[in-house]
């Protein structure tokens, strides 16, 4: 990757490389029983999160990625991100995963090729407005934090909470 490339100063890339092995790490100890509990209505289980990782990252970002880079102020949809669990399909976590860690490889291939001049490119959201890549990279390393942080809510509120004991007046949970 030459200084010209577009991934070069982007402070977020250690975000975007290490959230595979992040969340592999956080759920290597984590039972099928603590990958599918669902906190609560409305809210989602870890493999549905995992699910929701391996499809935006093609359907959400991707997509509008070469959108922008390709063409000349590209309308870029919105993603519906409950569509993926309206068909009422079944996921397994694991395999969620492996497949966000192979279309995360693929990302990251082709961004690390890109001229850093893309960032300034611009296209036009459904519902946001006009946007440039480079915020739309920032949004990806952002939402990948916030759903690293979901991922290991869940697991801990699951798997370690109801057995602390009397520890659990030290700690408030938001599965």
């Amino acid at each position: 990757m030459g200084a010209a490339s577009m991934a070069f100063g982007f402070r977020g890339l250690p975000v975007l490389e290490q959230t595979p092995a992040t969340l592999r790490n956080i759920l290597s100890a984590a039972a099928k029983d603590d990958m599918n509990w669902v906190p609560s209505r409305g809210r989602w289980s870890i493999t549905m999160v995992l699910a929701h990782l391996a499809d935006v990252e093609l359907n959400g970002f991707v997509r509008r990625f070469r959108a922008i880079a390709e063409e000349e102020n590209p309308s870029l949809p919105a993603y519906n991100q409950l569509a993926l669990f309206e068909s009422g399909a079944r996921f397994d976590g694991r395999e969620e995963l492996e497949r966000f860690e192979r279309r995360r490889a693929d990302t990251l291939a082709w961004l690390k090729n890109l001229p850093r001049n893309v960032e300034s490119r611009l296209g036009r959201h459904e519902e946001l407005g006009v946007i440039s890549f480079g915020q739309l990279l920032n949004e990806f390393a952002f939402h990948d934090l916030g759903h690293i942080r979901q991922i290991a809510e869940v697991f801990r509120s699951r798997a370690f909470y109801p057995n602390m004991g009397v520890f659990q007046n030290y700690y408030t949970i938001h599965p």
